[in-house]
């Protein structure tokens, strides 16, 4: 049949044909003409089923005789296969047989599209294709980038090419860009000459992904020279038929990529390169199976222009990887590594990082062994996130181990902490005034401070605007701390409080921040009451423990940095302290020998006597001379000797250079080279001088 003698049906811009019983085009009008690109003669006496993309279920289930509406999708000529939702409205005619005619008449076309485009009037096809594109750049720059993942941003590209005029479309990326690394412009092939990729999104119009020969995290390589090779290289896409020449290059030796193409029917693909700044990342292909049409050349300037758009979103959530990857690092290199040895408490701690959009921020935790078998426990929250944070985090930590090595109280310390985090904040201002920037602002942290002594069993804290800790008493019972907050560091000028209460052996103190407990979604009361109940359940494992609280708590990414330490209480026994009350006489220095000599026999220390007795001479005659009226010697046994001497006086003493006529100035000298450590620590009554010695296991007799 010639177009000139085909029926028509209103000659107008509106789309209509019409269908007979049998579901054969019987008339086509100039608006489906305009709209679809088919002519009258290509289309009059054919199937009404090569126009549409699938068969409608009601039509599968009635056949033509259906008399209700419904919805069908159509096939474009125009620019190649473009799917339009098309609304389809079935209404009985008269016709000499007595048969039902079906006339296909549309109210909305393409609910994808900006405009209506039927029953506009004096509309062409270039019109709508002009807008059509529009369209399609519109969304993906509204779709595509809504994250700084780099997956899901591929994934995005993906949904926007087969939402738009793709059947498949698959996302692969060079491993470098997957890892954040820097890529060379020029060096992307190996030493084998291959190209490697990995599979990162990909998605089809059908219900799940065809036949998959490459699982998304897959590797897939090309040679240099082959197209996908080129388009990298040269920054130019291509699109391509599938035939036997392009399947000898795109399917050599992966006989599974053959059978998926035969078996899905692909006939028509494209490829386009993902370049940002002149730095390839990757490729996206898409492909063509449900939709008749094969691409064409606008199909491939306007992927082009969509891949250029996710390539810049892309490397923009690559550099985001990379800097959360590099604060990350710092800020895992500057927590504890590995708990240090100690026997006061037994410890857990976890860190984990907030999500990918907030990055990682300044929380952190600490355990620092002390003079007199005692440890400190610290939990710190710098106010931030990113690289600043981490490194800020960095300073305070350093300076709380250093402070706590001077042997201060919780109070003072965070005040000592606090002129720390006043001076940075004022180093950092004048730094960014030199180099005239207006990045300034106030450096804000949190911090408690725990000290808990095996001996006494006691507890003395304070804290700077911190969350108090959890105490699990060994029956099980949960409480927090009455801690005054005190006020955050970074403020300066303002007192902080301690306080001290008896702890029992086998206590479990929870240090943590506010990331484990505060949510957007819940209040911290809520959170508070959640980590109550879990710490009421009995269990034997601190590691367990750490586990079902970051789960109880946390969703699946969080949504601030979390830093939590679990300390279980130890206490020294009797049997490992040995004290003794001396008056201040000088001839009480050789009972105070004899004293010592004895316990250290009694402990089977024996090697360490001729030690202790030196250092405990030297310490008690410093005492008598220089201290007050009430003296105390004690010896500790854990993992060291330590032999202390306390005193009513606050002066702490000094080691200097003997001069050669000098008769005193030696003392702590010889302290020093006879012991592992030693220091002095004020108390509320005045001092106390240690000394430390490591204790040498002893030799196991030989085998006979």
């Amino acid at each position: 049949m010639n177009e000139e003698a085909a029926p028509r049906i209103l000659s107008t811009g509106e789309a209509t044909l019409l269908i007979d019983s049998s579901g054969t085009i019987i008339a086509w009008s100039d608006g489906a003409h305009a709209l679809l690109g088919y002519r009258a003669s290509e289309m009059v006496g054919r199937p009404i089923g090569d126009l549409l993309a699938s068969q409608p279920p009601e039509i599968a289930r009635h056949g033509w005789a259906l008399r209700a509406a419904f919805k069908a999708t159509v096939l474009s000529k125009h620019r190649g296969g473009y799917r339009m939702d098309l609304v389809v409205h079935g209404q009985p005619l008269s016709s000499a047989s007595g048969d039902v005619l079906w006339l296909f008449t549309a109210n909305s076309l393409d609910s994808r599209s900006p405009e209506p485009v039927l029953g506009q009037k004096g509309g062409t096809g270039e019109q709508h294709w002009a807008r059509r594109r529009l369209h399609i750049l519109n969304q993906a720059g509204v779709r595509i980038g809504t994250t700084l993942g780099l997956s899901r941003t591929a994934e995005e590209l993906a949904e926007v090419a087969t939402d738009c005029f793709a059947d498949f479309a698959t996302v692969d990326l060079l491993d470098a860009v997957r890892h954040g690394d820097d890529i060379d412009a020029f060096h992307t092939a190996g030493s084998d000459g291959l190209v490697t990729f990995r599979r990162t999104a990909q998605r089809s119009v059908l219900p799940g992904c065809p036949e998959a020969v490459i699982s998304v995290g897959g590797e897939d390589t090309y040679p240099v020279g082959s197209p996908p090779g080129l388009a990298l290289a040269t920054g130019r896409g291509s699109r391509h038929l599938v035939d036997d020449a392009c399947l000898r290059w795109w399917a050599a030796g992966v006989p599974s990529r053959v059978r998926s193409v035969r078996t899905y029917g692909m006939h028509s693909m494209m490829m386009v390169p993902l370049r940002a700044r002149g730095v390839p990342l990757g490729l996206a292909m898409f492909f063509r199976h449900q939709t008749l049409e094969p691409f064409g050349e606008d199909d491939l300037l306007m992927a082009e222009e969509l891949g250029a758009r996710a390539a810049v979103c892309i490397d923009n959530a690559r550099r985001y990887a990379r800097e959360r990857t590099t604060a990350l690092t710092l800020q895992r290199s500057l927590l504890p590594q590995r708990a240090p040895e100690q026997t006061a408490v037994d410890v857990a701690t976890r860190y984990l990082p907030a999500g990918s959009r907030a990055g990682v921020g300044g929380d952190w935790y600490d355990v620092i062994p002390l003079s007199g078998a005692r440890v400190a426990l610290v939990a710190g929250d710098v106010v931030g996130h990113g690289l600043q944070a981490s490194a800020t985090m960095g300073r305070l930590r350093t300076a709380v181990r250093t402070l706590a090595d001077v042997d201060l109280a919780p109070d003072e310390l965070l005040t000592q902490l606090d002129d720390v985090v006043l001076r940075l904040e004022s180093d950092e201002a004048r730094l960014d005034s030199d180099q005239e920037s207006s990045a300034t602002g106030e450096t804000i942290a949190t911090c408690v401070y725990v000290v808990y002594d095996p001996v006494s069993r006691r507890c003395a804290m304070a804290s700077a605007g911190h969350l108090p800790p959890a105490i699990v008493s060994p029956d099980g019972s949960v409480r927090f701390c009455d801690l005054p907050a005190g006020p955050p560091l970074g403020l300066g000028g303002l007192p902080f409080e301690a306080v001290e209460f008896d702890v029992p052996e086998g206590s479990l103190l929870v240090l943590y921040t506010d990331g484990l407990v505060e949510r957007p979604d819940h209040d911290l009361d809520t959170g508070l009451s959640v980590m109550c109940q879990i710490l009421g359940v009995p269990l034997q494992s601190l590691e367990e423990t750490c586990d079902l609280l970051l789960e109880g708590l946390l969703p699946e990414r969080p949504f601030d940095d979390v830093a939590l330490l679990l300390a279980r209480t130890r206490g020294l026994g009797s049997g490992q302290v040995a004290s003794w009350d001396l008056s201040a006489d000088p001839s009480i220095v050789s009972e105070a020998r004899r004293n010592a000599c004895d316990q250290l026999v009694g402990w089977g220390l024996d090697d360490a006597v001729f030690t202790t007795e030196l250092i405990v001479s030297e310490l008690v005659t410093n005492a008598i001379r220089y201290g007050g009226s009430r003296i105390q010697l004690r010896l500790i046994r854990d993992t060291t000797l330590i032999c202390e001497v306390s005193d009513t006086s606050s002066t702490a003493p000094h080691m200097r250079r003997a001069r050669t006529y000098d008769e005193g100035g030696r003392g702590l000298l010889l302290v020093a080279q006879l012991t592992d450590r030693w220091g002095s620590r004020q108390t509320p009554d005045g001092k106390v001088i240690w000394a430390e010695q490591v204790l040498h296991a002893p030799t196991p007799e030989p085998a006979h």
